[in-house]
């Protein structure tokens, strides 16, 4: 299944995944770990375990960056 990933603020992609693939697959497949990101479709928040059923799926990232050594 090619599935458009819109990474919030970073742009868009096409990702190729298999059947069955979830939500959680897409988002590792976009460059991210469940947990930093959701999957969002239509607007809405989707679980990470449901299998992809959308053409169209916008990924937001939840965390980013992070404190440096010196803790700036």
């Amino acid at each position: 299944m090619r599935v458009t990933v819109e990474v919030v603020g970073e742009g868009v992609s096409e990702c190729d995944l298999d059947d069955g693939a979830t939500y959680d697959d897409l988002i590792r497949e976009a460059g991210y770990h469940p947990q930093e990101a959701s999957a969002l479709v239509d607007g809405s928040p989707v679980p990470g375990d449901r299998v992809v059923d959308a053409e169209e799926v916008r990924v937001l990232r939840l965390i980013k960056g992070g404190a440096t050594r010196d803790g700036a």
